[in-house]
């Protein structure tokens, strides 16, 4: 009888849900509908602008943001709440205007697919089920959010020593460190295409008028990446003093690598303390089954032998 209200319940609400997108992505009004005709004649200018700044808006944030249109006010309150949600955005990469709504709706809509996956759980459990895949699916965005920050830093700090390697042979052959950088982000787009991304956007930013400091300390503070940061202070350091930058890219770059080979070996020397687990738990019990089995046996025989 449980299970029968649950899958009652669950069906119910699939079924209003879809009814609210029904409803309202199918009525448009007039200013809705000169919009959508603009949109359509924009669309070959608007092309080189998504393909550059990755602004597109695509059919699947759209969808989430008209489903949970109903439940607007509490996605604006926990906008209002999370003053830092863009910028963690920014970190992973997600710059699109639209990305926080499209965040705020994936975390009203995983909670009820949450809810509904709970009831294919046994009717006794139902409702243990429906609070921790609730619960689960609330903060699934954000544990993802954190996963995509982590991987996209690790990516610009393994892909810096080689561009500054390549910034250097550049400056060297008598380019500026203006056009050494998109010449360098031209490069690397397909090998590393984040730091790509942050060197155009530089590149940008000074087109626009933007003092070269103050472009790279935004760089600086989009990434959010230690090494990033001490590039920028040595920089500033170098423009301030009047020193060559080649040859204190030169000596950065060396100190990024011996860095980073330091942190290997450190990573190397670990691994025989994280051995110490999987060894006692499922190495040494098979070693000793089959050493001491065979013996084991022997002895019970022995014994057996030796009764009456």
């Amino acid at each position: 009888m449980v299970v029968l209200i649950a899958v009652f319940v669950a069906f119910a609400l699939f079924s209003a849900i879809a009814l609210v997108f029904v409803s309202v992505a199918g009525e448009q009004t007039p200013v809705q509908a000169r919009l959508a005709k603009l949109r359509v004649r924009a669309v070959d200018t608007m092309d080189a602008d998504v393909t550059v700044t990755g602004t597109g808006r695509g059919g699947v944030p759209e969808a989430l943001t008209t489903v949970t249109r109903p439940l607007a006010p509490f996605r604006n309150w926990l906008k209002s709440n999370d003053q830092e949600l863009a910028y963690r955005l920014g970190l992973a990469g997600y710059r699109d205007p639209h990305d926080p709504d499209t965040f705020l709706s994936l975390k009203l809509i995983c909670p009820v697919i949450g809810v509904l996956l709970a009831t294919f759980a046994p009717w006794h459990d139902i409702l243990l089920y429906a609070l921790f895949l609730g619960v689960f699916g609330f903060f699934a965005p954000d544990l993802y959010l954190i996963y995509a920050i982590g991987k996209r830093k690790g990516k610009i700090s393994r892909a810096l020593p080689d561009a500054l390697d390549l910034l250097v042979i550049c400056m060297e052959a008598g380019l500026g460190i203006d056009q050494a950088v998109l010449r360098i982000a031209a490069e690397m787009e397909a090998g590393a295409p984040e730091l790509s991304e942050e060197f155009f956007i530089i590149a940008r930013e000074q087109r626009a008028g933007k003092p070269r400091l103050e472009a790279w300390r935004s760089m600086a503070d989009r990434v959010d990446v230690d090494s990033v940061s001490q590039f920028v202070a040595m920089l500033a350091q170098t423009e301030r003093l009047g020193t060559p930058i080649a040859r204190a890219l030169s000596t950065f770059a060396d100190g990024l690598r011996t860095k980073r080979l330091m942190q290997a070996e450190e990573h190397a020397a670990k691994t025989t303390v994280k051995l110490i687990f999987p060894l006692t738990l499922f190495i040494f019990p098979a070693i000793f089954i089959v050493l001491l089995g065979p013996g084991v046996i022997t002895i019970m025989k022995t014994f057996e032998n030796l009764g009456p």
